[in-house]
């Protein structure tokens, strides 16, 4: 800091400085009329300077880079290196990442590639260590991370800066002495609580954890907040909560609100960004947008203890946007560390590419065949019904026959052959089947479709590799590798993006109604800690009641 002092007081030029900025003030939350001098990556001081290098600025505006406050990069199909390129080039530079998709199928060796990979760019990714692998004792996933191993993961990768998302609730109220060792590994410790309240909140918070990002009620984020919690604000693929959610925030507690992805697309990505489109979104539904800029920059900079960013002010680091309006439609340029690191929506740097060969060929499943895939209709099963824009599934009141379709969840790491089934409402397939490789957090096999022909030519079109595939009339229609763990690719995210288009395609031929949402939705069918009824390879499963349907 020592020498940004001769900068500050305009005795030593400065590197560079945006002359007459309309500086976003996220402190007192208003606009200033100034100059921003930038010193060796950060910002000396706001007020008269010069430059080596002077930018006008006076019809622009300069506001602090976006923070991604959770986020599962393997949901954009991408590595880190590649999803970095697409969200630094709109407005994102630091991340909150938690790793625990690839943590499920490849355990250490998964971690090790994604950090790997993340240190070849410009984006700060402040790596949380999965809490849950699997997200429970009930799950199948291809590692285990007990509180032994998560210590033993944090004393080799000092990148780990905190605990990850807890879901495993029962065991944070049961007091069970894994998951409390695993809270007390770190003093930031995130959360997952959907539809948690009263007592159980207080004990959820009691432990230790201070995060949530499952709200999806304008109520449950204010309880939230008032007993100390941070809130993230979810606008992801197929969670979309922001419009909700951002009823609850006023000028008294929007502090403890940040924004998040969660889990995003590589189309959705480009086509309106991650954090970007949180702050055009809630803009558009009524919220300041300097309170909006606030919530993308300096909240969770503070929730996650990440001292001197977040803000333009002297002391701070120099990543910023500038951008040609307030609400940063279109953001013009992006620094990281006083650099220009994207213009025009283009990312200026390369990351390369990581060995992942520990993490290939990943889809170890048993033998199976048509048969497996029958299960007789009664009228009497407890059927699953998806909803758009939500992870919540329910059971479903009224059906018939016709409108449903079977799903099926196939153990893919160590070969069992463990599989369940059940019928399920709301993705109307005719004529085919999706399978994918996909299925969070364990990622078995996740198959849907309207016969077994169908559905076994699915599972068998996936590979050793893995990846998402749609068949139609018992024919490969479109399919995606994901050769990383079965859940990602070395492509860039332009060609995942592209490859996913024509799997909507393809899905759209079996029915006119799915999009990239539904096929997310369809990865999270078997999530057993998200409500009310999920399908994993052991059976259809009561969340609310933490038991098996018969």
């Amino acid at each position: 800091m020592e020498n940004l002092i001769p900068t500050a007081l305009g005795r030593e030029k400065a590197d560079l400085v945006l002359k007459n900025a309309n500086i976003i003030d996220v402190f007192c939350q208003r606009i200033i009329k100034n100059d921003v001098a930038i010193k060796n990556g950060m910002i000396a001081g706001i007020g008269e300077y010069e430059g080596l290098e002077e930018i006008d600025c006076s019809e622009k505006f300069v506001m602090p880079s976006f923070v991604d406050s959770h986020v599962h990069i393997e949901s954009s199909m991408v590595s880190p290196a590649e999803y970095a390129k697409a969200v630094v080039a709109r407005g994102v530079t630091c991340v909150v990442c938690d790793p625990h998709e690839i943590a499920n199928v490849c355990g250490e060796d998964g971690l090790e590639f994604m950090i790997n990979s993340a240190k070849t760019v410009p984006l700060d990714t402040f790596f949380m260590l999965p809490s849950c692998v699997p997200a429970t004792p009930i799950d199948s996933s291809g590692a285990f991370i007990n509180a032994e191993k998560a210590e033993e993961i944090k004393n080799r990768f000092p990148e780990f800066k905190g605990i990850a998302e807890m879901m495993n609730v029962p065991g944070v109220l049961g007091q069970d002495k894994d998951v409390i060792k695993k809270l007390s590994l770190f003093d930031i410790c995130d959360g997952h609580a959907p539809m948690l309240s009263n007592n159980e909140l207080n004990a959820y918070i009691a432990a230790g954890i201070k995060s949530d990002h499952e709200c999806v009620t304008a109520g449950e984020a204010i309880e939230k907040v008032s007993k100390g919690m941070y809130v993230h604000i979810r606008e992801g693929t197929g969670a979309k909560n922001l419009k909700e959610i951002i009823k609850a925030v006023t000028p008294l507690n929007m502090h403890r609100f940040t924004f998040c992805t969660d889990d995003k697309h590589a189309d959705e990505i480009i086509e309106n960004g991650t954090i970007q489109n949180c702050v055009c979104l809630a803009c558009k539904n009524g919220l300041n947008p300097i309170t909006a800029i606030t919530i993308a920059s300096l909240n969770a900079r503070m929730c996650y203890g990440m001292k001197n960013a977040g803000a333009i002010a002297p002391g701070y680091k120099a990543d910023f946007i500038i951008c040609d309006e307030l609400i940063p439609k279109n953001i013009i340029s992006v620094y990281k560390n006083g650099k220009l690191v994207a213009e025009n929506g283009k990312a200026l740097f390369k990351g390369s590419q990581t060995e992942s060969l520990k993490v290939e060929n990943t889809v170890n499943v048993a033998d199976v065949n048509e048969e497996d895939f029958h299960l007789p209709f009664t009228g009497k099963e407890t059927v699953i019904e998806i909803h758009d824009n939500t992870l919540v599934t329910t059971v479903a009141k009224e059906y018939t026959a016709e409108g449903l379709n079977l799903c099926a969840v196939i153990e893919r790491h160590k070969k069992t052959g463990q599989k369940g089934m059940a019928f399920v409402k709301g993705f109307k397939i005719k004529n085919g089947a999706i399978a994918q490789t996909i299925g969070h957090d364990s990622h078995n096999i996740v198959v849907v479709g309207d016969c077994a022909k169908n559905m076994n030519a699915a599972v068998h079109a996936l590979g050793t590799e893995g990846g998402i595939v749609v068949i139609e009339d018992g024919k490969i229609a479109a399919k995606l590798t994901l050769e990383i763990a079965g859940i990602m690719t070395k492509k860039s995210l332009e060609d995942v993006a592209l490859g996913n288009s024509e799997i909507i395609k393809a899905a759209k031929r079996l029915n006119p109604e799915l999009t990239s949402s539904r096929l997310m939705i369809l990865s999270f069918i078997s999530l057993i800690v998200i409500p009310e009824i999920k399908l994993c390879d052991k059976g259809l499963f009561d969340v609310i009641n933490w038991k098996f349907i018969e």
